[in-house]
């Protein structure tokens, strides 16, 4: 909690680009905490698509009407972020046993490092345990139809990134 006594959950990631299953998850821990911050990583092993202004930016359009989510970058280790940032919330999706092990590691050392702060897992909607910011990005790029997988702003600037045209329908 921070001073005002809000509960705080920090959902971190790498959001290239930002999913459907993202935002499902992001409103969802909305109704568990008072204010969810999404935490963009700019350190990541990850070679991204988007430069860490446009993933931000790309993320604060697609939360622009709600005061409940705030969009931050980060640099650095997570548990020291969420310490700066007054939360004591990790908050992680999981879509199937194989992100789970990575995710208990990943815990399990926030932990070691940070013992006063928890890990929450929320379990993704049955329609978006397929997909992944990378699988999408796959699709996008051999000229794939994406809609519907992630928000319509979030739609164009891969199209736009991949240099195919709008279609006409939006």
């Amino acid at each position: 909690m921070d001073n005002k006594g809000e509960r705080i959950a920090v959902y971190p990631g790498t959001f290239d680009p930002l999913t459907n299953g993202h935002v499902s998850l992001i409103k969802r821990g909305c109704q568990i905490f008072d204010k969810v911050v999404v935490a963009v990583a700019n350190d990541t092993p990850k070679s991204p698509l988007f430069s860490i202004t446009e993933r931000v930016a790309m993320a604060e359009e697609v939360f622009a009407n709600d005061n409940r989510i705030v969009v931050e970058s980060f640099s650095g280790l997570l548990v020291d972020y969420v310490e700066r940032r007054g939360a004591g919330v990790i908050l992680r999706g999981l879509r199937a046993v194989s992100d789970f092990e990575y995710e208990f590691q990943l815990a399990l050392m926030n932990r070691k490092l940070k013992r006063h702060i928890q890990t929450v897992f929320l379990m993704t909607d049955y329609q978006w345990l397929y997909i992944s910011s990378t699988i999408v990005k796959a699709a996008a790029k051999l000229g794939g139809d994406i809609k519907g997988l992630v928000p319509d702003s979030v739609y164009r600037k891969l199209r736009e990134k991949y240099g195919y045209p709008y279609p006409l329908n939006m």
